[in-house]
């Protein structure tokens, strides 16, 4: 196959646009940031337009009030409030991870794709995409990946949209309604869950739900809304948004299902029976699509690479340069230092994803273990950071630590480690250990109990002085003593006043003063 020169030409004009509107949004960053030049890098300023967070965004209802009433800047801001700066740091790594592993998974599919449609060198794409998206997200932060997203989610929508009808209507598909339940070139595209795989499908269906939620690139879109209300309107309209822009997914997986590849220059066997399902959105746009189209579908997934890529840069540099660097490394650092080691956290971890990209075939595999990470470790200490009082540092680390031990000992086949725990339906299915019991989800619940059980023993054994004041390394007697609660500080200040005024009113009325 040669090169497509016309589908170069135009990924190379749609790039420019990208960059454009970064750009120009950088310098819209700029004005705004003549007072808090690092809030505006990271969550806009708190003033993003209503309908640009909607793109973006595009759940965390239960999350939204009280991460955007209290004007936190990340994700990991209430966890270091409520169990200091070191948990905070031991907890980033699992987030951090994510991210890299997250844009280091979409760069390696953005190669693949570009290998079969323009047959061009997958690291070209990956080099050249990674630089842009490090570029624009390096000048304007939350703005310019806010005004990107927008241009690339409309490209997105446009272009699947144009490409589903010419692949349904190709000579060489059946019609998916009479796939949906028969063999005809291949098995139906929607099978059963069956019954031993249940406590599996469970497993992942609320990884994928209640896993989505401790990431800081919704956060930083609903910790950029101008109100808290505005914050939650995002929050539902997004969630009907993500919906429907998985509809296109299903469809094309359902015609790939639907196709002879025999008639087709692919040919056989099937996608699914050469291992390159994976592969299945590039080879039904290149091969039941007309070359013009497929090249819009090109640009359809370069766009959703760099919108999901800067996102994922941008969290990582926002949380190592707020809550690492100014937060632990140096408190007295300025504005313009943060914003600089933000930048150059930009720089590094981007460099860090396109590098692991080059390794595609295991990154997708631990880009799911970050996220597993995320759900497991992450997710139980930002509920209890927010909805459970009481809950301390000793707490949130015998959390972290034995949530880390369990899913360690579940095994990891991507990593090559065995599972010392076999849970009920464990069995060995081609070499490799598979764990049909949602221990994801029974990790999670157990590090949550971890943290509330230990962390109200230790308020106890230290506050009956069952153990020596010195054993508390935490000083959780002396911050119980000496914290005293906003609202609770305000009611004092108002008493206080209010009964100075009461003095002040009975001295005038005996003519003291």
């Amino acid at each position: 196959m040669a090169l497509n020169v016309g589908g170069l030409v135009a990924l190379v004009v749609f790039y420019l646009i990208t960059l454009a509107t970064g750009i120009w949004a950088s310098r819209r960053s700029k004005k705004e940031a003549r007072g808090n030049p690092s809030e505006v890098a990271i969550v806009g300023g708190r003033n993003m337009n209503f309908w640009v967070g909607l793109f973006t965004a595009t759940g965390g209802l239960f999350f939204v009030n009280p991460m955007r009433s209290k004007n936190y800047l990340t994700m990991m801001d209430p966890i270091q409030e409520a169990y200091g700066n070191t948990m905070g740091s031991l907890l980033f790594i699992p987030s951090l991870i994510a991210d890299v592993f997250w844009f280091a998974a979409i760069l390696a599919s953005l190669g693949s794709t570009m290998k079969v449609i323009l047959d061009i060198q997958g690291y070209l794409a990956i080099v050249i995409s990674a630089c842009i998206v490090i570029l624009y997200t390096l000048l304007g932060g939350l703005y310019s990946v806010a005004y990107t997203d927008v241009i690339q989610l409309v490209f997105i929508t446009a272009s699947l949209g144009i490409c589903i009808p010419f692949a349904m209507t190709n000579s060489a598909t059946e019609s998916i309604s009479r796939t949906v339940a028969r063999h005809v070139f291949q098995a139906p595209w929607v099978g059963k869950i069956e019954a031993q795989d249940i406590g599996r499908w469970s497993d992942d269906f609320l990884y994928l739900v209640l896993g989505a939620i401790p990431w800081q690139t919704y956060f930083q879109r609903i910790l950029s809304a101008s109100s808290a209300k505005q914050a939650r309107l995002i929050s539902y309209f997004s969630g009907m948004g993500c919906f429907m822009l998985a509809i296109p997914s299903v469809l094309i997986g359902a015609v790939a299902a639907s196709t002879d590849w025999n008639q087709t220059a692919y040919g056989l066997p099937t996608p699914n029976e050469r291992g390159e399902s994976a592969l299945i959105l590039p080879l039904v746009l290149h091969y039941l699509c007309p070359t013009y189209v497929s090249i819009g579908g090109l640009g359809a997934i370069a766009a959703a690479v760099m919108s999901s890529g800067d996102s994922a840069l941008l969290s990582a540099s926002s949380m190592f340069a707020h809550n690492i660097y100014r937060k632990i490394l140096r408190k007295k650092a300025t504005e313009k230092d943060v914003l600089w080691v933000m930048r150059a956290s930009v720089v590094v971890f981007g460099a860090l994803a396109a590098a692991l990209a080059f390794y595609s075939h295991s990154i997708y595999d631990l880009w799911f273990l970050g996220g597993e990470l995320v759900y497991t470790l992450l997710f139980p200490q930002l509920c209890c950071a927010l909805f459970i009082p009481h809950t301390n540092a000793y707490g949130s680390a015998a959390g972290f630590f034995f949530g880390f031990l369990l899913r360690l000992l579940a095994g990891e086949p991507s990593l090559k480690i065995p599972p010392l725990i076999h849970y009920p339906g464990c069995s060995l299915v081609d070499g490799a250990y598979v764990q049909r019991f949602p221990f994801k989800t029974v990790t999670m619940l157990v590090a949550l109990l971890t943290i509330v059980s230990v962390s109200y023993l230790a308020a106890f054994v230290f506050k009956r002085s069952l153990l020596p004041p010195t054993w508390d390394v935490c000083q959780l007697i002396k911050e119980d003593r000496m914290f005293v609660s906003l609202p609770t500080r305000e009611k004092q200040t108002g008493l206080q006043k209010d009964g100075s005024d009461e003095r002040m009113e009975e001295n005038k009325s005996d003519g003291t003063l």
